[in-house]
């Protein structure tokens, strides 16, 4: 894989935002109203803080679109940090003359606390691993940028990756399965798929959903923070995604590294995931139960979460990620001071939600969708979008038909292609059914 690559850049209270996607095909209807939805998204939920009531994020495409549809170039997309406004003399690009090095060092006398040096490092955080391995005293220069801010980013990025897997039929999605400690039942999850989203935690289990409410109205009171899990899910993927063959190739380990990614992701699961360690083979392994009608393969059951061996198996994909409370705490934890090396009472406190898990899944899914997005491309290839889909539409028919029974000797090799004004080889047609779409085949 790595047909689709992207890189994000900025820092949280820098100027913007910015994310590079490239290998996305030509003639992709995209849009940033489009972008913008699971950008606004990722802002909701309860228990966000006060950041999310400062910026509106609003992804400008600067590259790579002319009306509405991708030229097969890199698209670039820029989401500006609203609350830069507030830091543009502590985040500048430019180098300090005296007068600005001056004014920030009477600013920081003054207890503004946006200019005082961070140097009491934070539990949890990047911040005492980050200055040490860069060389900073100031923690600042850490944690603009390990900081979960840079997330919209790859939600911006995973619009994109959206758009092209909607142009080949697979819907992704995600909702919030556990906040402290409560958890989702399937029998009372009543809520349909939009009701969950448009909920204060996107919990498909309104009677979970209140007792989540109530578990970070507890954390919020004691100055303290909540953790949970998501559950992302992935529609209409074909059989065959990944490989065997290496393990760079294997699906469920770029999905397992994709989630593991975000800031506040500590564990990764699918379908089962640690559930199988407590139950014998006969009561985890999915049946395979025939070919179907229109040549689908079915399993009785989606133990395994839509992957078999890191490939695709047709079930819906299903991966967890388990997030940890936010480090930021309102009663900050004891920690010790970067460059005394001395233990201080508090470490340092800017703001901090209380809980994210709705936020997360929604970054998982961003983070799932490019993943997928890398696959199917690397797969089918194409161009344009509408090659790629053609390749898909092939692939998806010749794995739908029975399958030959095998003959002594082994497999028939493909029938070559016959070159420009040259003739098939007597007896035999061009190409044939071994011929295949490109990719995996």
């Amino acid at each position: 894989m790595g047909r689709l690559r992207w890189l994000t850049a900025g820092e949280s209270h820098g100027r913007s935002l910015a994310v590079t996607v490239e290998g996305v095909p030509a003639g992709l209807a995209i849009g940033a109203d489009a972008l913008a939805v699971d950008l606004a998204r990722r802002q909701r939920g309860y228990g966000r803080g006060a950041r999310q009531a400062i910026e509106h994020d609003r992804a400008e495409i600067v590259s790579g679109v002319r009306h509405g549809v991708t030229l097969g170039s890199p698209i670039l997309l820029l989401v500006a940090n609203r609350d830069w406004d507030n830091w543009t003399a502590v985040m500048q690009v430019e180098g300090l003359t005296d007068e600005t090095a001056a004014q920030l060092a009477a600013a920081a006398g003054d207890g503004n606390k946006r200019a005082i040096p961070v140097t009491r490092v934070r539990p949890g955080h990047a911040d005492l691993a980050g200055a040490l391995k860069y060389g900073f005293n100031d923690v600042r220069n850490v944690l603009e940028r390990a900081s979960a801010r840079e997330t919209a980013a790859r939600v911006a990025a995973g619009g994109v990756a959206r758009a092209i897997l909607a142009a080949l039929g697979v819907d992704v999605w995600s909702f919030t399965a556990e906040v402290g400690g409560v958890a989702v039942d399937p029998a009372r999850a009543t809520r349909s798929r939009r009701e969950a989203d448009e909920s204060p935690l996107r919990c498909p289990d309104p009677d979970a959903e209140a007792a989540m409410i109530a578990r970070i109205d507890e954390a919020r009171s004691n100055g303290d923070t909540v953790g949970g899990v998501f559950e992302v899910v992935a529609h209409g993927l074909p059989i065959g995604l990944g490989s065997y063959v290496h393990w760079d190739r294997r699906l469920d380990a770029a999905l397992a590294a994709a989630v593991m990614s975000i800031n506040i992701v500590k564990g990764v699961e699918f379908g089962l995931g640690f559930e199988q360690t407590k139950r014998f083979g006969s009561g985890v392994h999915d049946v395979i139960a025939g070919r179907g009608e229109g040549g689908r393969w079915i399993h009785r059951s989606n133990n395994a979460g839509g992957l078999t061996g890191g490939i695709t198996n047709g079930e819906p994909l299903v991966v967890r990620g388990a997030v940890k409370p936010i480090s930021t705490l309102a009663r900050p934890l004891p920690s010790a001071d970067l460059v005394s090396g001395e233990a201080v009472d508090k470490a340092h406190y800017e703001r901090s939600d209380i809980s994210v898990v709705p936020a997360a899944g929604v970054v998982a899914e961003a983070m799932v969708m490019l993943t997928l997005a890398d696959a199917m491309l690397d797969k089918f290839g194409g161009d344009t979008i509408t090659d790629t889909s053609d390749a898909l539409d092939r692939y998806v028919e010749r794995i739908s038909r029975p399958v030959e029974a095998p003959v002594p000797g082994g497999r028939r090799a493909a029938t070559p292609r016959a070159t420009p004004g040259q003739a098939a080889p007597s007896g035999e047609a061009v190409g044939g059914d071994e011929a295949g779409s490109g990719g995996d085949d």
